[in-house]
């Protein structure tokens, strides 16, 4: 999991055994069933509710409604009704006010939603359980058929496109056509869940393709009383080319409160060699409150006057200067090594608990990071967005019970907002226990719209379990006598890619930073403890450069790291073991690595060096 502090205070990272992952196999179906109706056409005021299925995983499914003011006055509020069969009900709902007697189920529109322009629409959703499909609506008491003239039906679904003609960057769609009593206006063509054109014919090329990466379409026809009708089936395809083995990825996190107590400052990641040895920096964090995105450290962000001597260009800041702070230096750093993207990343294990009250509004929540990020003073610092929720549907520092469906929901809010040439991430679990934190949410349903995963891999065991078994915090494979089967990032990515997830989306965790137990006898894993070891920042927890030289390794398990030293016991990686991490990120075609936390490192950047030449063809 990813710590966080406050402003003057030392860096401490708040540890979770919770760095894990697993896999129930989570189906997803692109917005499959629509059920639709519609009112009488009434002197004024007429609307719609539309009713569609999004994903489904066995056990529980995503529903949507949407409603259209299809008159020609303001509705001033809305409330949709509708008989669910025994067994199905709304387990959670979002954006309306959801209730039931019996099997009729009321969703009246919140305060902030309740107006609807003509021609305008909203729309709410709900997490459910049981296979039934909704009945006898009405919205507003009418029927939520909603065509300008009564018994207009929505369009039927168009036929599964076809692809001709790809190449790696483009491909040509074509499809036969819906049907529909009245008459089809248009079709609205999807890649991955994100409309990317609309048209009038039964053909479509898209454009901005990238080689050798999957993509999935589907089409959705409109009439001419502007219902929309079902998806079509969803037409795969893979552009050509292969991708260059030296183009990895190698992230690194570089976190605000580094520059307190650890007196580390982007400056260093110039002088160590770093910044010519990475491709993107996460920037740790901004927090996620109210529902929306906010500042974390306004101080170390924006504020903090740099001298010449801690400056990247060594030009020190002027109090009247427009920006200062690790901005400001991050915008440096890109100018002497103009390679780098830098990510804002929001939430970390201290401040996840905000996204469940923000996924009640994913559209608002997603304008609102995008807008901080995209804020004038700083936005040509910034490449994208990393999301850290630890953990969606599951529990971390706080627990969350939005559904399974909800990293999907917000990955599609995220990327409508922010267009698909930005950057946009995940930090995620790699619990690759059987019913663990990875079978609780979609991550395979939410990959398309990220970029890619950044798979936590390390913190598997640390001192939390105060009395042991002392065991590696980052281990690449099983060991006999492992604590935990599925706690391994071999595992971990096993499942991943099990569930669905490209092995190209996946980035491997390292930690430049050791776990440790003191009060140990036995050298080797699997030893008694009387608790965590002293740590300079948090118990149990110390930086590799410092415990290479405190206590160096004594053997490797598991393709990591440990030492005993005295009464000690720690786990790390080193460049040796990093080395052959990332031999292994080869041989499994990942996309590449990252690492928590540049700060770990040593002064001439031995891990992010290994890192750098174990990632090279």
């Amino acid at each position: 999991m990813h710590g966080l502090r406050k402003r003057l205070t030392p860096p401490e990272r708040l540890s979770t055994r919770s760095r894990i992952v697993a896999a129930l196999t989570a189906l997803i179906l692109p917005l499959a069933a629509l059920v639709v109706i519609a009112t009488p056409a009434q002197a004024a005021t007429s609307a719609t509710a539309t009713y569609a299925k999004g994903s489904d995983w066995g056990n529980g499914f995503e529903g949507k409604w949407t409603i259209k003011n299809t008159g020609t006055t303001t509705i001033s509020s809305w409330t949709v009704e509708w008989d669910f069969p025994a067994g199905t009900r709304v387990t959670s709902a979002w954006d309306a006010d959801v209730t039931n007697t019996g099997n009729r189920w009321t969703a009246k529109n919140k305060s902030w939603a309740g107006s609807l322009a003509p021609g305008a629409t909203t729309t709410f959703g709900f997490n459910g359980t049981g296979t039934g499909s909704p009945s006898n609506c009405s919205l507003n008491g009418g029927s939520c058929d909603g065509g300008t003239v009564p018994g207009d039906n929505p369009p039927s679904a168009p036929g599964t496109p076809t692809s001709s003609s790809v190449t790696e960057t483009s491909a040509a769609l074509a499809w036969t056509a819906a049907t529909d009593d009245k008459g089809v206006k248009n079709y609205d063509i999807y890649r991955d869940g994100a409309k990317v054109g609309t048209v009038t014919g039964l053909t479509f090329t898209d454009t901005g393709l990238t080689k050798a990466t999957d993509y999935s379409y589907t089409v959705q026809a409109r009439d001419t009383a502007d219902q929309l009708g079902a998806f079509s089936g969803a037409h795969q395809l893979r552009t050509p080319g292969t991708v260059n083995p030296g183009s990895k990825i190698k992230m690194a996190y570089f976190t605000q409160w580094g520059v307190y107590g650890r007196n580390f400052h982007v400056k260093n990641l110039d002088t160590s060699g770093t910044a010519a040895k990475i491709t993107h920096i996460n920037y740790a964090f901004g927090n996620v409150q109210n529902g929306r995105c906010t500042i974390g450290d306004s101080y170390a962000d924006y504020e903090k006057a740099y001298t010449a001597d801690q400056s990247v260009d060594g030009v020190a800041d002027t109090w009247d200067q427009p920006l200062r702070g690790n901005f400001n230096q991050l915008r440096e750093l890109k100018k002497k090594h103009p390679h780098i993207k830098v990510l804002f990343s929001f939430g970390g294990w201290t401040w996840s608990g905000g996204f469940t009250q923000a996924m009640q509004n994913p559209a608002a929540f997603a304008e609102s990071c995008y807008n901080l990020v995209e804020d004038p003073r700083w936005a040509d610092v910034f490449d994208g967005i990393d999301l850290d929720w630890e953990y969606p549907n599951a529990c971390g520092l706080t627990c969350d019970s939005s559904g399974p469906a909800v990293i999907k929901t917000m990955a599609q809010a995220f990327r409508a907002k922010v267009g698909n040439n930005y950057l946009l991430t995940a930090a995620i679990t790699a619990d690759a226990s059987n019913g663990g934190k990875i079978d609780k949410a979609d991550y395979a349903g939410a990959a398309p719209f990220f970029n890619w995963y950044n798979v936590m891999t390390y913190d598997f065991f640390g001192a939390w379990a105060a009395q042991g078994p002392t065991a590696p915090h980052s281990p690449l494979t099983s060991y006999p006598g492992i604590p935990q089967e599925g706690f391994n990032s071999a595992a971990a990515i096993a499942k991943l890619k099990a569930k669905g997830v490209a092995s190209e989306k996946l980035l491997l965790g390292v930690g430049f930073y050791g776990r440790g137990w003191t009060g140990v006898t036995q050298a080797t894993p699997g030893g008694t403890a009387t608790g965590p070891a002293a740590g300079t920042y948090e118990p149990g927890f110390e930086d590799y450069k410092v415990l290479k030289n405190t206590c160096p390794a004594t053997g490797t398990i598991g393709g990591t790291a440990y030492a005993k030293c005295g009464n000690n016991w720690w786990s790390y990686d080193t460049p040796a073991t990093l080395t052959s991490k990332m031999s292994w990120v080869k041989s499994q075609n990942l996309g590449g690595s990252f690492a928590w936390d540049l700060s770990g490192d040593t002064s001439n950047g031995e891990l992010i060096t290994a890192m750098d030449n174990g990632l090279k063809p």
